[in-house]
């Protein structure tokens, strides 16, 4: 199991590296991080089986950082690390694996790794693919000054692209994704259908059809006040299923 150690303090480090190495089984320390972007960075980078997080670190917390990691495809277990025995509650939200309360014990850290020994990259992997075979992700990010913001995909209204980015407008805001609009819709095409060359939009945001002053069709969005251009080879497909009564009213 390829472990990382997540800490502010270097002397709680070196205790979990002590007792990581009195234990039985095979565990080998990929790495330790100091705070929550630095942890973040690290399983993004290299294969992380299990992060053990420090709850209480300045900047992004490790309950913060548990929600980021499972972000990841695929995400590492965790197991978080508290002096606090109320945060037990607030870490099972976070859908962590299991808990430590300071002073870590080694028969406690030892019953922990038992549980989630099973739980390897390449089995999370194929777990994944088996209730996902299409490989389809539940939330789109994008990195802003070092940081992650990611949205889920069912809060996403429109994708529009623009120039080198895609536009991502959700419920109650932007994203700007440093992706193609047709590896979404590839991806996504399921849940969003083409109304033009640089545009899709969700289909459950749909609620018809408008025209301009000019006799532009334009698509009206639920959540969203904009008004988006439907082109004319995109037209006849987009009236057909708004006729099979899949979305609202035209």
């Amino acid at each position: 199991m390829r472990i990382l150690i997540v800490d502010d303090e270097a002397p709680a480090r070196a205790r979990l590296r002590r007792l990581l190495s009195e234990l039985r089984g095979d565990y080998q320390i990929v790495g330790e991080a100091a705070d929550g972007w630095a942890a973040f960075d690290v399983c993004e980078k290299l294969e992380v089986d299990l992060a053990l997080l420090d709850i209480s670190m300045p900047g992004m917390d490790g309950l913060e950082v548990a929600g980021r990691l499972a972000e990841l495809d695929p995400p590492p277990a965790v197991i978080l690390v508290t002096a606090y025995t109320e945060y037990a509650l607030k870490a099972f939200d976070q859908r962590v694996d299991d808990y430590l309360v300071k002073p870590v014990r080694r028969e406690r850290l030892q019953a922990a790794l038992d549980r989630v020994r099973v739980s390897t990259r390449p089995q999370r992997e194929a777990l994944l693919e088996a209730a996902n075979p299409r490989g389809r992700r539940s939330r789109l990010s994008a990195r802003y000054r070092g940081g992650l913001r990611s949205v889920p995909v069912e809060e996403v209204i429109y994708l529009l692209a623009e120039q080198k980015y895609v536009n991502l407008r959700h419920e109650t805001g932007h994203l700007l994704l440093d992706e193609s609009l047709k590896t979404l819709e590839d991806e996504l095409g399921e849940l969003f259908i083409r109304i033009h060359r640089n545009a899709l939009v969700a289909r459950r945001a749909v609620l018809g059809l408008e025209k301009d002053g000019d006799g532009n069709t334009l698509v009206r969005l639920r959540g969203c006040d904009a008004r988006l251009s439907v082109s004319r080879r995109h037209l006849p497909e987009l009236r057909r299923w708004l006729r099979s009564g899949t979305s609202g009213n035209e």
